[in-house]
């Protein structure tokens, strides 16, 4: 045997070798590896052998494959093993750890890995029942050297991650392993502080001696295993093991934090330790921290300033310890455990304000959670500390805000940290979009406290920018000589000042009675705002976010009314140089839009005030209208919409309808010519009117007439538009009924309005949603020119959107917005379908009675938007279902009951109807793409389709589900991730959902063909690749629906196709635990109350994979028979659970995998069973057996 063994293991040698030489073909390669795994799992020489390959006179890699011959073994073979053989490996195994191994510094870590991972799969096999004395021979194994130290604490690790972290055991073994190591966990903390301590105390003996640097750094290795180690344990032990002894561990690791090669670990353990969650009483030694020696030592970590990556992990680990130190101090100051805020509080603060100013983009990213918790403290953000640190944040905020660190760059000391961060510009850019969000929730906060501090800095920077000349920097615009860029020095200093600047002053008016605001100087501030000139895009956008900001202290000095207006409209016609003509480039486009939004904002926020300035306002607007400023239709509209909003102050009905019909004028007798009525009714004449039927070249560009028409339909859509969203009625029923808004009251006496502006929406012929949709019919798609032949195709703009990328940060504003006619042309039909949508989803808002009374309103909206729906691209429908939803939301509320029947179901019922056909998320994923434009386009088109049938499952349950939240959870605080998570899976599905139909879903329930239609929508979606769907549908919408129809007389193969469906998405979906429980909630609900009707049921529960039909039997048999005993609600569910198992399918990456099947050994606790004839009859049991002296339980 011995000479079979050895030549076996020459050959494995050989193909060892051959796998892992580079130069071997990739032929010889397959075959080799073929020849190992056969091996693997056939040769009854396997232990022999891979105690042989696993010698130390062997290779590494050869040692390696030795290892795991035998790791074969114990997972696949031993429970087929005689004891005997057990017993021999796990010696063989116990040699190999003492003996096997060269020193700890000349040893592979693949070597230890591999040995370890032996034992403990043995470990999980027999301990605690077979093996009782495990932990003393580790023990004792560690006075064999510092390599059987560093393996028994690699043992231990991986204990606690297979046991505690990953769970790969079945439950009864983990429970049992769990149970006796935290019985043992006293002695094994003890056992690992111990290690630590002397191996530490060994390695500061040794490593400046000359001579044993390599004992130090086999101490220092075992040091580094320890810590490790113990950062295992620390996030799930007791606490009591963590702060025994006067926090000696917590003491011992902020110790370690002054040594350069175990800092790193030594601050992981500290983080995982004061992170933990619990009872607020355990928590209350953590608050030794604070004392003098650990603070001492945590400020002294973070003195060195280096980038060095390990030094920089380090840092990183160090900010969050101080970080979960800040929301310890957070949860115990104040509460019920009477924790005083420490008297060390300035010199946390110090240290914590020092990782604020850091270089590190990130490092100061991190510290905004525990900022935001100490300033919004009810006890510590009245402190003296916090309040002069809230002063000091807000400084360290004009550096903090400022855009800088850009990997490519080395303009600042924060790029080097940077290019540690992050893999390019666009990571960084949108890192640096959610950080300065998060930078202004916390300046919001801290003004609450310092209010007038915080404008005195915002004041003093406005005035410094003020007066600092611009500086372009080295990257200038790419479009006119002398302009910033995006990064210039001045652009990235106003932009921070100005988000300052919004968040202060929001704050102040929030926080100060208004005698004590500092009106006098804003308006000194505002006064230098208004009197700064600039000619860069820029510099002007933020120049104008400054005015609006300082617009509410305007309100107090009316008189500065006129100069901020003129200031505003100045920059609505704002070009760069005299050159008009030139395309604009998006900062120029922005500036003016800019300001067209500020007007509109104060227009909506301050319309009272603005009332007396209403003519000169409204004179000005006419003036720019029938000068040469150029105007765009959207800047137009924009100006109509402020003065709409204005008007809604008259609270005069026949005022505000005269203002709206000479304001309207131009664009009704456009709309209403005869040309346009032809125009807006024949989808020919349409495609001719707007040029899409013209070849064009880029050189000759677009004809000027087929423009100026484009722009004639625009911008009287958008004057429609803005129209119907501003126009309303007053909100106060007094002044409604004095203005003659109100013409009617309902039978149930609410009052029915009407809205000056419903004769300009009236005018909108259903024709143009109809040439909308019949613009992609087959005959019309074939009309557009060869320069317009994609001009229905999506936008890429709108491509990146979806697909979540991010354009280049300097092309968006360095560029025109539509470069060439064809973009020009999609960017028209884009804005054309959107608006018409608009305009019918405000109108139901907007008009609400008088637009539900319109007669044959559903078959117009019917007979034009939904006519042809096969024809409308994907990209198209979203933006219509979209609006629907806002739409369908608004009429819940506001349409009468009495109007379902005649206007919703028909828009609906067709609608769902056609939204079955849509591809489900997933369809024809495996068809073969190499190019990479065909994957994205592949990429784009699946999540198209994902996000347009989330958009229909939200109008169906926002039409028909009425949902009951559930009641938010007592205190979080004292609850573990675990149990929250384990909440999560268990609140996901109730054990009835609580959901309700709505009115409209009641009514929509009537029609046999609607309800059969969401129906069968709902349930379909149940397998669609798309787990956010999947859960939600699941968990709120099919039953509800399915509830409704249960008692009628539905059809055997129906009911079938319904279990069927949510078995279906068992299989697409039930590895995800919160899917799962959702989908098997479901699948029970439908069983148990329709299996009483439809013996059908049963047969396809036989039809499950695996089912146990005698438990199958157990299960119908309680469910059917009145007299069978109730089962509990846990234990019914867990007993289906297991019978529709078989139908949940594995995840992709565990389909093939072999499974590990580890028996369960004899209990560890097994109750004594009483004697039967203790209990003749249940009857005998009385109050006497409850306080029986015998106490048989542990």
């Amino acid at each position: 045997m011995a000479d079979q063994v050895a030549a076996m293991c020459d050959q494995l040698i050989k193909a060892v070798n051959v796998m892992m030489d580079p130069e071997t073909d990739q032929i010889y390669r397959l075959e080799a590896l073929k020849f190992c795994e056969e091996f693997k799992e056939t040769s009854t020489f396997c232990v022999p052998c891979g105690l042989q390959l696993a010698d130390k006179a062997q290779t590494a890699v050869v040692r390696h494959f030795g290892l795991q011959i035998l790791e074969h073994v114990i997972k696949f073979r031993w429970n087929n093993m005689q004891q005997q053989e057990k017993v021999q490996l796990k010696e063989c195994a116990m040699q190999l750890l003492s003996t096997g191994t060269h020193t700890i510094l000349e040893e592979e870590s693949h070597i230890k890995d591999a040995l370890s991972r032996i034992t403990v799969e043995m470990i999980k096999r027999e301990w605690p029942q077979h093996w009782p004395d495990m932990l003393k021979e580790m023990e004792a194994l560690t006075s064999h050297g510092e390599a059987q130290t560093e393996l028994v604490m690699l043992i231990l690790l991986r204990l606690a991650e297979d046991v505690i972290t990953f769970q790969t055991l079945p439950t009864q073994r983990r429970r049992d392993i769990q149970q006796t190591l935290t019985q043992n966990m006293e002695n094994i903390f003890s056992f690992m502080i111990a290690i630590l301590h002397v191996n530490v105390e060994d390695y500061r003996k040794l490593k400046g001696s000359p001579g044993h640097e390599l004992q130090a750094r086999a101490h220092c290795r075992v040091a580094v295993a320890t810590l490790n180690t113990l950062a295992g344990y620390i996030d799930w032990v007791s606490l009591v093991h963590i702060t025994c002894g006067n926090c000696h561990l917590l003491e011992m690791l902020c110790l370690l934090l002054s040594e350069p090669e175990l800092q790193l670990e030594a601050a992981e353990c500290l983080l995982i330790a004061i992170s933990r969650k619990g009872k607020l009483e355990d928590r209350k030694p953590f608050m030794l921290l604070f004392d003098d020696v650990a603070i001492h030592y945590i400020l002294s970590a973070a003195q060195a300033v280096e980038v060095v990556e390990r030094r920089y992990i380090f840092l990183k680990r160090l900010c969050q310890v101080l970080c979960a130190l800040g929301g310890q101090l957070c949860s115990l100051v104040g509460s019920d455990v009477e924790v005083e805020v420490p008297a060390n509080l300035s010199k946390y603060m110090e240290a914590f304000l020092a990782f604020t100013t850091h270089s590190s983009q990130f490092l100061k990213s991190s510290t905004l959670a525990t900022w935001g918790a100490l300033f919004r403290h009810e006890t510590l953000s009245k402190d003296v500390v916090v309040v002069d640190k809230a002063i000091k944040y807000l400084r360290a905020c004009m550096t903090n805000l400022v855009k800088t660190g850009f990997p490519s760059r080395a303009d600042n000391p924060s790029c080097e940290y940077s290019r540690v961060d992050f893999d390019s510009d666009e990571d960084f850019n949108s890192f640096f979009h959610s950080f300065r969000a998060q930078q202004g929730e916390v300046v919001r906060i801290a003004c609450r406290i310092v209010p007038l501090e915080a404008f005195q800095i915002a004041a003093e920077w406005l005035q410094y920018q003020i007066a600092c000349p611009i500086d372009t920097g080295a990257t200038t615009s790419k479009t006119a000589e002398g302009l910033c860029s995006l990064l210039s020095p001045s652009v990235v200093q106003w932009d921070a000042m100005t988000v300052f600047m919004e968040c202060m002053v929001a704050q102040i008016f929030k926080n100060l009675e208004e005698e004590k605001l500092p009106v006098d100087q804003s308006m000194e501030l505002l006064q230098a705002v208004l009197n700064y000139d600039t000619n860069d895009p820029l510099i002007l956008s933020c120049v104008l976010t400054n005015v609006s900001a300082l617009f509410p202290f305007v309100t107090l000095r009316p008189h500065f009314l006129p100069p901020v207006l003129y200031k505003l409209f100045k920059a609505i016609t704002f070009e760069v140089g005299q050159e008009s003509k030139a395309p604009r480039t998006r900062a120029v486009k922005n500036v003016r839009r800019h300001a067209c939004s500020s007007i509109i904002k104060i227009c909506r926020d301050y319309p009272q005030f603005i009332l007396p300035c209403f003519d000169m306002f409204y004179n000005h607007v006419k003036k720019m209208f029938s000068g040469d400023a150029m105007l765009t239709n959207m800047e137009k509209c924009s100006l109509m919409e402020a003065l709409v909003l204005i008007s809604n102050q008259f609270k005069d009905f026949a005022k505000q309808k005269a203002f709206l019909d000479e304001l309207m004028a131009l664009v009704v007798a456009e709309w209403t010519s005869d040309e346009m009525r032809h125009v807006l009714w024949d989808p020919a004449m349409f495609l001719s009117f707007v040029g899409a039927d013209q070849v064009v070249t880029e050189q000759s560009k677009d004809t000027d007439t087929a423009a100026l028409n484009r722009g004639r339909l625009s911008f009287c859509l958008y004057a429609m538009l803005g129209v119907v969203k501003r126009a309303r009625w007053p909100v106060d029923l007094e002044e409604a009924k004095a203005g003659g808004f109100v013409m009617g009251y309902t039978p149930a006496g609410a009052p029915i309005y009407r809205n000056p502006c419903t004769a300009h929406v009236s005018i909108i012929p259903s024709g143009i949603i109809l040439i909308c949709d019949h613009l992609y019919m087959p005959e019309n798609m074939a009309r557009l020119s060869v320069t317009f032949s994609r001009a229905h195709e999506v936008m890429d703009a709108e491509k990146n959107v979806v697909l979540g990328l991010s354009q280049h940060l300097l092309d968006i504003y360095d560029s025109p917005v539509y470069r060439t006619n064809l973009e020009r042309m999609q960017g028209f039909f884009t804005t054309l379908y959107d608006n018409c949508f608009h305009v019918l989803g405000n109108a139901g808002l907007s008009l609400q009675q008088e637009f539900y009374t319109i007669e044959r309103l559903a078959e117009e909206i019917s007979g034009s938007a939904f006519v042809s729906l096969d024809h409308v691209p994907d990209h198209r429908l979203r933006p219509m279902i979209h609006i629907l939803i806002c739409f369908s939301q608004q009429l819940v509320v506001s349409c009468p009951q009495e109007y379902y029947n005649s206007l919703l179901c028909p828009l609906l019922g067709p609608l769902f109807a056609y939204m079955l056909q849509v591809r489900s998320p997933g369809e024809d994923e495996e068809e073969a793409v190499c190019q990479e434009s065909q994957v994205t386009q592949e990429m784009f088109e699946e999540q198209l389709v994902r996000l347009l049938t989330r958009e229909v499952l939200d109008l169906l349950a926002v039409s028909c589900i009425s949902k009951k939240g559930p009641e938010p959870a007592a205190n979080k605080e004292e609850v573990d991730e675990e149990d929250m998570m384990m909440d999560l899976v268990q609140t996901a599905s109730p054990a009835q959902p609580t959901e309700e139909l709505t009115e409209l879903g009641k009514c929509l329930m009537k029609h046999e063909n609607i309800y059969m239609t969401l129906l069968t929508l709902s349930f379909t979606s149940l397998s669609w690749k798309d787990t956010t769907n999947c859960h939600r549908t699941a968990s709120m919408v099919c039953w509800t629906l399915l509830r409704q129809v249960v008692g009628g007389n539905l059809l055997p193969e129906a009911v079938t196709w319904f279990y069927t469906s949510v078995l279906r998405g068992l299989q697409v979906h039930g590895q995800h635990e919160v899917c799962n429980s959702a989908l098997s909630q479901l699948a029970m609900l439908i069983y148990e109350n329709l299996r009483p009707r439809y013996v059908e049921l049963k047969a396809v529960m036989t039809q499950i994979p695996n089912i146990s039909v005698e438990a199958l039997d157990q299960y119908d048999h309680r469910l059917m028979d009145p007299n069978a005993p109730k089962v509990g609600d846990k234990k019914r569910k867990d007993q289906f659970k297991k019978l529709i198992a078989g139908t949940v399918g594995k995840a992709l990456c565990q389909q093939f995998r072999k499974e590990v099947h580890i028996r369960n050994l004899p209990s560890l606790f097994k109750k004594p069973k009483p004697d039967k004839d203790l209990l003749p009859n249940s009857e005998a049991l009385g109050l006497a057996a409850l306080f029986s002296p015998e106490d048989n339980t542990l």
